[in-house]
């Protein structure tokens, strides 16, 4: 998939190797500096090409990537694989984060329906007691 270019702008390519639904969500992103070109802020008109180093940030997850393809146009999510290869300090900082979220939710017994008007008042009366 890629092509004769040998570069291509910024907000294309995160569009075809799937990180964003859309190129206008690519660029939204991009001009409120959560990607970054080769440790620096940059714009989407800008060019990358194979060798650049990508960092994403997408919600509360950073990711750290290194282009390995261009694309233009957006393929199937096996084809947008081939087109980065994520840094394996990246893979490790995201498997802690993800760890360590489940671990937060270890014990967590989820009720099975809501609560209603007699218990709701007794959660108030006991929350208030504490405060």
């Amino acid at each position: 998939m890629s092509g004769s270019a040998e570069r291509v702008r910024l907000d294309k390519w995160l569009w075809a190797a799937r990180f964003f639904k859309t190129r206008s969500l690519a660029k939204t992103a991009i001009d409120g500096g959560k990607v970054h070109l080769n440790g620096a802020r940059t714009k989407a008109a800008k060019e990358v090409g194979v060798g650049d180093r990508l960092e994403i940030t997408r919600g509360d997850t950073q990711q750290t990537v290194a282009v390995t393809a261009v694309a233009e146009r957006r393929g199937s999510a096996t084809i947008a694989a081939t087109l980065y290869a994520e840094t394996p300090e990246s893979v490790a900082r995201r498997e802690a984060i993800r760890a360590e979220r489940r671990l937060q939710r270890d014990g967590l017994i989820a009720p099975k329906r809501r609560p209603d008007k007699h218990e709701r008042r007794r959660l108030r009366e006991v929350k208030n007691a504490v405060e």
